[in-house]
């Protein structure tokens, strides 16, 4: 019991912070991000063994993340990409030095983390600024995030009550399918009520596309990451957040819904 409080507590207070900083201002947004990513990369070179990366592969992501906020923000030009660009190609000569047994396993680690932390991560900038007026706009941003945690709290409850045949036991022996229908009927159901509330942001069928499309996607992103840490023999990525775990415990559902939520809002509900 008292953990379940601990967990919802965290819960309560994380969903606030994201969502007054994605709301309240694009610097607000920025600056939650950056610390976000750059702990998530912490993380993740953390729990792989893989210390000898972390400063360079920590700078790089936050760059990369800013880089993308003020580019997608029609701020600057894609010349902004060319440190992070030269930082990769570090990353990659640096083994040579180091007199590494295995820097192929170094490479990979550093490379994918820029990938599965930075990259995806920095997707939200281009959801969060539209292409064209280059203005700012926090709603498919907070409606990615919202889809996850009603999928998130809908999977947790069904699953928990009724859930008896497992989706992947040799990776993740507490997921089961029940509990994916209870997170897929709740966003949809959400997603529904909000194409009455809010009719001007998409059109009406787009909504329930959306929720499938980041459903789905999430709950890869979970197991993609409950894949990783238990390659790597870790049961949580980190403790920073209580009952929850770390970074990447709370947000792995994200990290894969975002790249897939983005192409789907940039080319077929804005094209």
């Amino acid at each position: 019991m008292k953990n379940i409080l601990i967990r919802s507590l965290t819960g309560i207070i994380y969903a606030l912070i994201i969502g007054g900083s994605v709301f309240f201002h694009p610097y607000a947004f920025l600056l939650l991000f950056v610390a976000i990513t750059g702990l998530s990369l912490w993380e993740f070179h953390s729990f792989t063994g893989h210390r000898e990366m972390l400063i360079p592969g920590v700078i790089g992501g936050i760059w990369l993340f800013i880089a993308s906020f003020f580019f997608a923000g029609g701020y600057v030009g894609s010349y902004i990409f060319i440190p992070y660009i030269l930082l990769l190609l570090f990353i990659i000569i640096r083994t040579l030095y180091l007199k590494m047994a295995k820097p192929v396993d170094s490479w990979s680690v550093a490379l994918f983390a820029q990938l599965y932390c930075a990259g995806f991560f920095s997707l939200l900038n281009f959801v969060a600024f539209d292409a064209q007026t280059f203005s700012y706009s926090p709603c498919y941003v907070l409606l990615i995030f919202a889809f996850v945690w009603l999928n998130d709290t809908g999977a947790y409850l069904v699953g928990t009550a009724f859930g008896k045949h497992k989706m992947f036991p040799r990776i993740s022996p507490l997921k089961s399918w029940e509990g994916f229908a209870g997170g897929l009927f709740a966003t949809l159901l959400f997603s529904i009520l909000l194409s009455q509330l809010c009719p001007n942001l998409m059109a009406i069928y787009h909504w329930p596309a959306l929720a499938i499309i980041v459903v789905v996607f999430a709950t890869w992103g979970d197991l993609v990451e409950s894949q990783i840490k238990r390659h790597y023999g870790v049961k949580d990525s980190g403790t920073l957040l209580p009952g929850h775990g770390g970074i990447l415990d709370r947000l792995d559902s994200i990290i894969l819904a975002t790249p897939a939520a983005y192409v789907y809002i940039e080319y077929i509900i804005q094209s």
